[in-house]
């Protein structure tokens, strides 16, 4: 597990703290995921979201219908054409959740230390007493003494809208429970949580499904998002499943880990998943509080040394209601960005929070102070240690670069790539520097008709950290045959320019394909 990715300069460092923070085209190097809802889907507040920092936009199938999320997604296209900011679509399942049905939508009040029963019979009212759950297992699954967590949607664990019980007894299908706190659950939708239980249902639901082939096909999502998963199958299973749904077959599959069971696993799942999202809102029911951060770091770390993207969730829940983050969370979104997470997932305070927009600025802003601070060099060292001897040719090219960049200073690493890979690798190594990925489409066929890749893999790096891709133009392929790929190379040069990376008389290293060699060279650029 990594030490120390804490780079502190005294006295320098505390002196700047004093000085304004300079503003930039990229607010941070780490990506901010945006789970969009009633909050937050309008064109307007979208538009704002993606100027703010947002590079993946969430779309949670936990609640919601494909209508509502399809008019959500066909305004988040509106504001990436009017921002000219690239978006990646992220398609979150519903999975095995276990959810309390209200279907009166009154509020329902809890009175600590009486009892109430949760049935499985979905007809009967909820009330003070009674509490109707979606699944008819439960009782065979829990014992006398057992944890069960109710809340809404996304619960911030605030006493006053969430509810432990502790299991009583198991009568037939029923399961009575003692209320450990008073507390009133307001609206539809509740989902509830037992503790280091595993609940036998599918991770990939008969309705995920449904969703998946229809609005996730109709879309061209470009990451799904696997709730609860807690074995590598399951991501083998989810695999299967979209490679015979036409160009879903590209999309990629980030296990969610949610509970022990995923925690137990977690090695052989990483090896399947192509990322990993941290649910520290459930992983936090499963796991002691003080087990917590322990999980993080040693995750984050096996994640960063894979090279795979690592999401961490669960940040700043009080910004749904405020517009400041508590000391406690500002410190919590900096620790995330030091223990090597690639984003930050926001979902509640997005999703129905007052202030999405001030969130993801918020958030972006602490996040790039962080970045300031992260100990490239002890990270660098650690990860070409971790990779070994003989080094693979694309891994040994990738940490050339980032050596180079480093060593000559360099305001940027430009990668052409055709699959991405070579520019994950580069982003892998986490030069301070922003990685300009140009992604060279490819030409491909079905025997049917012809068409153009890269647009996945393009926006697919919008969840790596440091990693900003730009699609190039067809007719520049990314392996040149005469020496430099001059035109290519001008536009992506013109990218940093415009964005204010790159600046006149600035050190440019570059990373390309050139015949059947790579090659790394280090530009000077003039006025």
């Amino acid at each position: 597990m990594n030490s120390n990715h804490l780079l502190l300069e005294e006295p320098i460092r505390m002196a700047s703290i004093l000085e304004p923070s300079k503003p930039s085209f990229f607010p941070a190097m780490t990506k901010i995921v945006g789970t969009l809802g009633p909050k937050s889907r309008s064109v307007e507040i979208i538009s704002d979201c993606l100027k703010a920092g947002m590079s993946v936009a969430r779309f949670d199938f936990s609640w919601g219908d494909i209508e509502f999320h399809q008019e959500t997604l066909e305004n988040l296209k509106t504001a990436v054409k009017s921002t000219r900011k690239l978006c990646a679509i992220m398609l979150d399942t519903g999975g095995p959740e276990l959810q309390v049905v209200n279907k009166t939508e009154h509020p329902i009040s809890l009175e600590a230390d009486t009892k109430v029963i949760l049935t499985p019979d979905q007809d009967k009212p909820a009330t003070s007493n009674l509490l109707p759950i979606n699944y008819h297992g439960l009782s065979k699954a829990v014992k006398k003494g057992d944890t069960i967590f109710i809340g809404q949607y996304l619960f911030t664990g605030n006493e006053t809208t969430s509810v432990w019980l502790e299991v009583d007894e198991v009568c037939g299908e029923d399961v009575v429970c003692l209320i450990k706190n008073s507390a009133t659950l307001s609206g539809t939708l509740y989902t509830l949580h037992v503790s280091q239980i595993r609940i036998d249902m599918p991770t990939l639901t008969d309705k995920d499904k449904e969703v998946i082939s229809t609005w996730g096909v109709r879309n061209n999502i470009d990451i799904l998002s696997l709730s609860y998963t807690r074995h590598a199958e399951d991501i083998r299973h989810a695999r299967c499943f979209l490679s015979k749904l036409g160009e879903l077959n590209q999309t990629q599959i980030f296990a969610k880990i949610e509970n022990i069971e995923g925690l137990t696993h977690f090695d052989e799942i990483l090896q399947e998943a192509d990322g990993i999202i941290f649910s520290r809102g459930n992983l936090g029911i499963d796991l002691p509080p003080e087990k917590v951060f322990l999980f993080q770091k040693a995750a984050l770390y096996k994640c960063n040394m894979m090279g795979k993207p690592a999401v961490v969730t669960r940040v700043v829940d009080s910004m749904t209601d405020n517009l400041r983050p508590t000391r406690a969370e500002a410190t919590d979104v900096a620790n995330a960005v030091l223990d090597g997470s690639d984003a930050i997932l926001l979902g509640a305070e997005t999703l129905r929070g007052l202030y999405p927009v001030e969130t993801v600025s918020t958030v972006g802003k602490i996040c790039a102070e962080a970045e300031k601070v992260f100990n490239q060099d002890l990270y660098f060292k650690k990860t070409v240690k971790n990779v070994g001897e003989p080094m693979s040719h694309l891994e040994s090219i990738a940490s050339s670069a980032v050596r180079a960049a480093i060593k000559v200073k360099a305001s940027a690493i430009i990668c052409f790539t055709s699959s991405g890979r070579a520019a994950r690798l580069i982003a892998k190594y986490r030069p301070t520097m922003p990685v300009i990925s140009v992604v060279i489409p490819r030409l491909k066929t079905n025997q049917l008709r012809w068409t153009f890749s890269g647009a996945f893999e393009a926006r697919q790096s919008l969840i790596v950290r440091g990693l900003f891709p730009m699609l190039a133009d067809p007719r520049h392929p990314a392996e040149s045959k005469s020496g430099s790929n001059e035109s290519v190379l001008k536009v992506a040069l013109d990218h940093g320019k415009a964005s204010g990376v790159i600046k006149p008389h600035d050190r440019v290293v570059v990373c390309q394909k050139l015949g059947d060699a790579s090659v790394v060279k280090i530009l000077e650029l003039e006025d």
